[in-house]
């Protein structure tokens, strides 16, 4: 095995799901569709259904390995919908998606939506909360055989900011996150469906994400894949900041292609990013690189 892949997969070399089988052999490329009014970057972009459809097929064949639909914001600062409005907007897009052959992961932290959406063909749950929102989510998940993704986090978006102070922001990150797997498999998940987030901007002050970047071998002791959602964050537009001001959402793509690249080089399992095509650029160029001798 080249070294590229390193650390990468005590798992087996793919997830068997009911409909799609994953591989974890190369960086996967997760785009996102947010049918929001309010997400950071594109809130308000996707909200209409066929937008969504249209915006999810166009990263399908821009090459996204699955498409992550949300509902619900979990911007700093944002507030809870309710759980009818969050299926209002997610489940016509998902069953258009997994009618048209698109691998589709839903973005929830509430269990009534993680259900209705794997009924209308999604094959992946990202839950930001990592199971600490909903206390039936994990019970759910055990009942499934999906991948489902733990990220880490402390708390709701309303108050995430508050919730930054850390003796060593990667050894607690990675710490947690280890013991939120635990409660997982406790619930009945098998350890080989999970996946783990760091959770960059969640309940992190904009000079916490660094580290975590700097140092992810730390968490890839833990043994599991790694998803890495760092698109067009808060964190790479003050980084990108001009006399004091912080560069647009939409201004932060080279920067987010960065970290795409960075990501694939060491054989991450996948990366979340708003815009497929020059992520995927990007993981052709490392990989072309990783097959000459």
């Amino acid at each position: 095995m080249d070294h590229h892949h390193m650390g990468l997969r005590p798992h087996a070399s793919f997830w068997q799901t009911t409909r799609y089988r994953l591989s974890l052999d190369k960086p996967w490329v997760m785009g996102i569709v947010n049918v929001t009014p309010d997400s950071f970057s594109d809130g308000g972009l996707f909200l209409d259904t066929g937008a969504a459809i249209d915006r999810g097929m166009l990263l399908a064949e821009q090459g996204a390995d699955i498409i992550d639909i949300g509902g619900e914001s979990t911007r700093p600062g944002s507030d809870r919908i309710s759980v009818q409005e969050e299926l209002d907007r997610v489940l016509p897009v998902i069953s258009a998606l997994a009618n048209s052959g698109v691998a589709i992961s839903i973005d929830t932290m509430r269990t009534d939506v993680a259900s209705a959406a794997i009924a209308a063909g999604a094959c992946m749950i990202n839950d930001v909360s990592g199971g600490k929102s909903d206390p039936e989510m994990l019970s759910y998940v055990a009942t499934l055989n999906v991948p489902y993704i733990l990220m880490h986090w402390r708390g709701p978006s309303n108050i995430m900011n508050t919730l930054t102070d850390y003796n060593d922001v990667v050894a607690d990150v990675t710490s947690e996150i280890s013991k939120q797997v635990d409660v997982a498999v406790a619930a009945g998940i098998a350890r080989e469906r999970i996946a783990v987030d760091p959770g960059i901007g969640f309940a992190k002050t904009v000079d916490q994400n660094w580290p975590i970047l700097k140092h992810l071998d730390v968490l890839e002791g833990l043994g599991l894949p790694i998803l890495m959602g760092a698109s067009r964050k808060k964190f790479l537009g003050e980084l990108l900041a001009k006399e004091g001001v912080a560069r647009d959402s939409d201004g932060r793509e080279s920067a987010t292609t960065a970290i795409s690249t960075l990501m694939a080089a060491r054989g991450l399992w996948a990366v979340r990013v708003h815009d497929v095509k020059p992520t995927r650029d990007a993981i052709a160029v490392v990989d072309r690189i990783a097959k000459t001798s």
